[in-house]
């Protein structure tokens, strides 16, 4: 008997988080983009749902060269350097882990 299919969530974040992708579909892979990419990435793995954002994060991956290993070396070492989010005044870092 087949399964009946499960009907795709929407993220709460998927409004915003279509902004930053369209931006970084525009731009160039700077260190914010590729910690703008890390951070999406793992807030859609496996998510059931945004499967526009989701085709549109792999083909990111795809233009601009990246595997999941080199993308989280890098922005590993972005924020072992304490660049990642220095665009931020101090005092208004936001955290955004939904």
């Amino acid at each position: 008997m087949p399964q009946p299919q499960q009907q795709d969530q929407v993220h709460p974040q998927a409004n915003r988080d279509r902004l930053i992708v369209d931006s970084l579909l525009k731009g160039e892979p700077s260190e914010q983009a590729l910690v703008e990419l890390a951070r999406l990435h793992i807030r859609y793995q496996g998510f059931p749902g945004a499967r526009e954002i989701q085709r549109d994060l792999q083909l990111l991956f795809q233009q601009w060269g990246l595997t999941e290993e080199t993308l989280f070396a890098t922005t590993r070492e972005i924020h072992r350097a304490g660049r990642a989010y220095k665009h931020l005044r101090h005092g208004e870092e936001q955290q955004d882990w939904s």
